[in-house]
């Protein structure tokens, strides 16, 4: 079967390997027809994701279909639709006793430390796989995954109605964050550098945009604040000065919330975190968020549908990484499909 390897960053192949067999453990075999391209994914390409072992089979935003089931299904059935979860925990370890698997200290995430989604079978164990709407696309449904990195970062937050949000950064991530906030909370502020992401914000639901480069950042966000700071900031950006413009937008007693998995220095002040007692908390991933999420789509409550711009057969993921690299403002999300 074919399936893309990143064998050393800066290096895509398109290989051919055996197809999976289920076992005890991965008893689930999927048949994948879609996987989304995620910035993670761009970053293991480039070698500029910490996180990531060489080589690889990556793609963490997995949707397929099961094609066989070695014993207890866990309520699934051959040709169930389903998306995986890409989270792989011990159960025993500290973080995991917590019930933060998505922290666990043995933690595995497909596509990152284990291979991954971009190919064209993978065995799974039964648990792992979330039966999808009828209502949702198999290419729309890849944008579940990115949902519950939101819903865990909202939920770190510990996002509320009476919350000032500051969101910086609008891309993918930010978009889906505001499709989640926006729910929990009626006063957002999105700020990004790229004026068309902005106006979709504001047709989003947020209630102010700030341009962070045009516009005096720190005084838009007090004047939208009353003049006193967000309550809570998500760094939906990720850039080298984000988080310090974030310590200093946010009020005292505010929650900021780092979403960024660079290693590369930025700067960060301890008197605004000590002097204001900010909350800065990290938002890794998902916390078994995919039933939340598909129970959020069931009661109509989220639209994930029109979010894919462009789809590529998973034989042309060169040319796909290669699209995204431009940077092309109709980018919106890149699905590789398995119909080649």
């Amino acid at each position: 079967m074919k399936a893309v390897q990143i064998v050393t960053p800066e290096d895509l192949r398109v290989i051919d390997v055996e197809k999976p067999v289920t076992d005890e453990k991965n008893n689930v075999l999927v048949r994948m027809t879609a996987a989304g391209i995620c910035g993670s994914d761009v970053g293991i390409y480039h070698g500029t994701n910490a996180a990531a072992t060489y080589p690889r089979i990556i793609g963490h935003e997995m949707v397929g279909v099961v094609e066989e089931i070695n014993g207890d299904g866990k309520g699934l059935q051959v040709g169930s639709r389903v998306i995986v979860n890409q989270v792989t925990s011990c159960g025993h370890c500290y973080p995991c006793s917590l019930g933060r698997g998505n922290v666990c200290d043995d933690l595995k995430v497909r596509g990152v430390h284990i291979d991954g989604g971009y190919r064209e079978y993978i065995c799974v164990p039964a648990e792992d796989c979330y039966v999808l709407p009828d209502s949702l696309s198999d290419q729309d449904a890849v944008m579940i995954e990115p949902t519950t990195i939101a819903i865990q970062s909202c939920t770190r937050a510990q996002l509320g109605e009476d919350d000032m949000l500051l969101l910086y950064g609008y891309g993918a991530l930010g978009s889906s964050i505001l499709r989640i906030a926006r729910q929990l909370c009626p006063y957002i502020i999105v700020a990004d550098v790229v004026d068309s992401k902005l106006e979709a914000a504001k047709a989003a639901g947020a209630k102010y945009t700030i341009n962070a480069q045009t516009e005096d950042f720190q005084a838009k966000v007090k004047e939208y604040t009353h003049g006193r700071g967000s309550t809570v900031s998500i760094d939906a950006a990720c850039v080298k000065d984000s988080l310090m413009m974030l310590l200093q937008a946010t009020g005292n007693a505010g929650r900021v919330i780092t979403m960024g998995f660079s290693t590369a220095g930025t700067e960060v002040n301890q008197f605004l975190i000590t002097s204001k007692e900010l909350d800065v908390r990290g938002s890794r991933l998902q916390n078994k968020m995919f039933g939340k999420a598909i129970e959020m789509i069931n009661q109509g409550k989220l639209d994930l549908t029109g979010a894919v711009s462009h789809t590529f057969p998973l034989t042309e993921a060169q040319k796909a990484f290669d699209f995204v690299d431009t940077h092309d403002p109709s980018i919106r999300k890149v699905v590789l499909t398995f119909d080649f």
